[in-house]
């Protein structure tokens, strides 16, 4: 399950995202203050309009989901005559630091390097872009299921014929105030430990 939440661009509308699916198929059904969002007929989201008036929320885009909000949501929706089931929601961190443990040329792209990356769960193999990547580089990773502060939802995919499981993340990407605009990924110091999540919130 993932949460989000952008007041400014999208209005005051809490935005719970339990499964990926592409949005050209899904079907919205308004019952009150809340959208049943299906694929087919599998529910694959709500959105609780008005969340203010009910939650706090500091930041804008990707809300950080505790056993506490899922919690809340949960009763939120019940009072609806909605019923949410919690035993497979994944509270790991999306947004983690990660080590660039191997970085080499895509077989089949100039521009694109494929990465072994060191995250909290284990080593995903990324496929990247930015023209500052390297081995030995501390940097965000947004795993598989992370929603960006766009409203992208990160999948796995193939870029030209390679698998790639998540994204690295430039500080623009991640909506850091002060960001730079050129090209490449946020480079993070040492004091930072790999698995540790980051929070992308402003």
């Amino acid at each position: 399950m993932n949460v989000f939440y952008n007041k400014e661009g999208v209005g005051d509308v809490l935005m719970i995202i339990l499964e990926d699916a592409p949005r050209a198929e899904v079907t919205a059904t308004r019952e009150g203050d809340v959208a049943i969002i299906k694929h087919g007929d599998r529910v694959v989201g709500y959105n609780l309009f008005d969340a203010s008036t009910t939650f706090t929320i500091e930041t804008q885009g990707p809300v950080e989901l505790t056993e506490e909000l899922a919690t809340r949501i949960q009763k939120e929706l019940a009072s609806r005559d909605i019923k949410l089931s919690l035993e497979q929601v994944d509270y790991s961190p999306k947004f983690v630091v990660g080590f660039v443990a191997s970085c080499e040329k895509h077989p089949d792209a100039d521009k694109l390097s494929v990465c072994q990356v060191e995250v909290d769960n284990g080593t995903l193999q990324i496929v990247c872009g930015a023209p500052n990547v390297a081995a030995g580089q501390k940097v965000v990773v947004a795993k598989p299921g992370a929603v960006m502060p766009s409203g992208l939802i990160i999948r796995p995919s193939a870029l030209r014929g390679v698998p790639s499981s998540g994204m690295l993340c430039s500080a623009r990407e991640l909506g850091l105030v002060n960001a730079p605009q050129e090209k490449g990924i946020l480079v993070l110091d040492d004091t930072k430990a790999v698995g540790e999540a980051f929070s992308i919130g402003r």
